[in-house]
């Protein structure tokens, strides 16, 4: 029986959800323009309330009522807006210079590697997993991989910059809106993440759609041939998100540390105050290691997790038997992602609004519920309408008959388990929960005990989330076999639009503060900006829960795939060659920490040094009688972070290519399987570890309540034990925690890719034993 929806409507409804969101995205960063930044006289002469909002309440500015001059306010948002945008700009665009050179030498690896299989021969082969048919050329293969890995690298690029060209739009606007109030200031701030979300998603989707449709053309049916290239976008995608967020991470967390070491604990200066000579810096990392970089991330983990649930389709019933439909039923749940993505926006943006600070955070808790109640429902609908009532799915060299409504699970199972993950990971990152307040109340006696708490803490948290993604494996690989594991990944990333919008916005609320504090805005502005920020800060863990956990979804998907296509029947712990890979592969996540931890170390020692000779040096710098050089630091973190980025990344590239042309196939099974297993764990107690250190930090010097009073004030002893730890939480939580979870699906999809080759040529060593 075949799926209800004709494969004309697929051919429409895909394409039409990829332009709605592209088009909704517009729409809000209209709305978002809207702001203006430059002064505006008011009515009456300047008279409070004159202009009336939406809900009747009266829009007047806190400078009006405590007579500050709103013009050069306005003036210096203006300014700090564009240094930050600029310094932004330049160091995107000095990465890709970097990395577009990697690319090129990549694509061409990739194009020799594969085409070398059948000795570049131009004659059709007979299929890898249907003998009995004729397939196209082993050279078409190596074309179309390269092409497709091309792709995926340009749109994770763009992704990226797009992201942060509209962040860097964003951030003086909600500093300016937070005059009129908390509420204004957030939708500000969630609409320009909702741009980033939504174009990501819809630009993702339709790219993916339309080379699928091109690399169509010459392929005909042979679909097998036609998704092993496809792969190749997803090896792009993600390549290109390990550099941005190695490069992002470095660069942001040199420049935090830096900045809060000299600036809060030896100078006893605020955070964001304009004379820290790192301030301008600091901020420009938030919007390239936090946004570009998380966007490219997210983006490499949404065409992974499509590339892997195409590939086992192409040689189940749906490739065999030339299904487009339930074909392409990876790409319909992201279409159905998108507008269920938009229903949810509209709760936070239109529907509600924020009237207190407390409001915030249960506003964007919200947004995950949401859009998952109503994802639930388009999964059903798409699996009903998508795919037949039964067919098989291929599961290692058999084929395995399933029914629509158990993929329904797998895919619902993976949804629920990211929400879930979500959940515990603000459990123990937010500071109105106990784990977080015990961390602040253990720098009573310095900051000693707060690292072992802060510690003890990252560890307890990775327990919840982890029976949930082996929960989550073990149905969907019960039900559906790896397309099963593929989909139910998708699954957790079908409201990436919402997931996206949400971890935006915490950049673009930090940001927003430190413009506050450096344009000299009023305290009352300062503590709603605050309060935006720490609700980010949260989020943003959250967001990044979300990625380790389709991490290890997508890259146990990719991984079967890969033994399918390498052709092992079983990856046996006990042979030698497996266990040897194995070992090793849990040592790399540990390896790639250390040098990214030291990358970040190295980093902020020269910015450290250069921030106390500015305010050693420069006469008048304390006082606020001159300007420090932004320049310099800003250089510093620049030059540090291309340097540092390469070495991590050379490492996650050529381990799966060494171990696989000298080991051979098994051995590098047991490498990817190692490097999953114990980079999972390490990445969310990192993220953790970090997060709840910021927030402990945050929870003192909020002093909301009559504990975190009894800490405080800032500059008090704990205060600064907080701070100490929140510095050695930073290279944690942004650049080595998430920068793993890339690791895990990188070695995975670098391996598919290349596993015709690996396959036919690899394992010299062990030829010749």
């Amino acid at each position: 029986m075949a799926a209800i929806l004709p494969d004309l409507a697929t051919q429409v409804l895909v394409p039409a959800a990829a332009v709605v969101g592209i088009a909704f995205a517009v729409v809000q960063w209209v709305l978002v323009s809207k702001v203006k930044m430059t002064a505006e006289r008011r009515g009456g002469e300047g008279s409070p309330g004159a202009a009336a909002g939406k809900d009747g309440a009266s829009e007047y500015l806190i400078e009006e009522e405590e007579g500050l001059n709103e013009h050069n306010v306005v003036e210096k948002c203006s300014e700090i807006q564009h240094a930050i945008s600029e310094g932004a700009t330049s160091f995107l665009f000095t990465e890709y210079k970097y990395v577009g050179l990697f690319m090129g030498i990549f694509a061409v690896l990739i194009f020799l590697f594969l085409g070398s299989v059948e000795g570049f021969s131009t004659k059709s082969q007979p299929c890898h997993y249907s003998k009995d048919r004729m397939c196209k050329p082993a050279l078409a293969n190596a074309i179309f991989s390269t092409v497709a890995f091309v792709l995926g690298a340009v749109t994770s690029l763009v992704s990226g910059f797009l992201g942060m060209k509209i962040a860097t739009y964003a951030n003086a606007r909600t500093t300016l809106e937070a005059r009129k109030g908390v509420g204004k200031a957030f939708i500000t701030a969630f609409r320009s993440g909702a741009v980033m979300g939504f174009l990501l998603a819809a630009s993702g989707l339709v790219v993916l759609y339309i080379a699928i449709n091109l690399f169509g053309i010459y392929y005909g049916d042979d679909w097998e041939g036609l998704f092993e290239a496809i792969t190749g976008y997803g090896l792009g995608g993600s390549s290109m998100a390990l550099f941005g967020r190695v490069g992002g991470g470095i660069y942001t967390k040199a420049a935090d540390v830096g900045a809060d070491l000299v600036g809060k604990v030896e100078r006893n200066i605020p955070e964001d105050d304009p004379r820290n000579p790192a301030v301008i810096a600091d901020n420009v990392g938030d919007n390239v290691g936090d946004i570009a970089g998380m966007g490219s991330d997210l983006f490499g983990s949404y065409a992974e997790s499509s590339c892997a649930a195409l590939v086992v389709a192409s040689i189940s019933s749906f490739g065999i038997n030339h299904e487009f439909t339930p074909m392409l039923y990876p790409l319909l749940i992201s279409s159905v992602g998108i507008i269920a993505c938009l229903i949810t926006t509209l709760f936070a943006t239109d529907f509600f609004e924020i009237k207190a600070v407390d409001e915030i955070e249960p506003a964007l808790k919200k947004q995950l519920i949401i859009s998952t109640v109503v994802m639930t429902v388009g999964i059903a609908l798409v699996s009903w309408l998508g795919l037949p009532y039964s067919f098989t799915i291929f599961n290692f060299g058999a084929q395995k008959t399933v029914y629509n409504w158990q993929l329904f699970l797998c895919v619902a199972v993976g949804l629920w388990a990211g929400l879930i993950i979500g959940f515990v990971t603000e459990y123990y990152t937010s500071n109105a929960y106990s784990p977080v307040q015990d961390v602040a109340d253990s720098c009573r006696t310095g900051a000693a005990t707060n690292v072992i708490f802060g510690l003890a803490l990252g560890y307890k948290s990775v327990i919840i989330p982890i029976f949930a993604i082996a929960f989550s494996i073990f149905l969907s690989f019960s039900l559906a076999a790896m397309y099963g594991v593929a989909v139910a990944a998708l699954g957790m990333l079908s409201t990436i639009a919402t997931g996206l919008a949400i971890d935006a916005y915490g950049p673009i609320s930090d940001n927003a503060g430190g413009i506050a504090e450096m344009a000299g805005m009023s305290h009352r502005i300062r503590e709603r900006t605050d309060a935006l920020d720490a609700a980010g800060n949260t989020t943003a863990a959250i967001g990044k829960g979300f990625a380790i956990g389709s991490a290890a979804l997508v890259s146990l998907a990719l991984f079967g795939a890969f033994v399918s296509r390498a052709a092992i029947s079983t990856v046996d712990v006990l042979t030698p060659k497996v266990f040897i890979g194995l070992i090793v592969g849990a040592m790399l996540p540990y390896w790639f920490s250390a040098m990214t931890m030291k990358s970040v170390g190295s980093a902020a020692l020269k910015m450290v040094e250069e921030v106390r000779r500015q305010f050693n040096s420069i006469p008048g710098l304390m006082e606020g009688t001159t300007k420090p050089d932004y320049a310099t630091c800003v250089k510093i973190s620049t030059d540090a972070s291309i340097k540092e980025m390469i070495p991590p990344g050379a490492l996650v590239m050529l381990s799966p290519l060494i171990v696989g042309i000298f080991f051979g196939v098994e051995t590098l099974s047991g490498l990817l399987a190692g490097a999953l297993v114990s980079g999972v764990q390490i990445a969310i107690s990192a993220s953790n570890t970090g997060g709840a250190w910021d927030n402990a930090k945050k929870y003192i010097e909020a002093g909301a309540s009559e504990h975190a009073r009894t800490l405080g004030p800032k500059g008090s002893d704990c205060h600064k034990a907080a701070v100490i730890g929140d510095t050695i939480g930073d290279p944690l939580k942004d650049t080595s925690g998430p920068s793993l979870n890339i690791l895990i699906k990188l070695m995975a999809v670098e391996s598919l890719v290349f596993a015709p080759f690996f396959a036919t040529h690899g394992g010299i060593l062990f030829k010749w034993f």
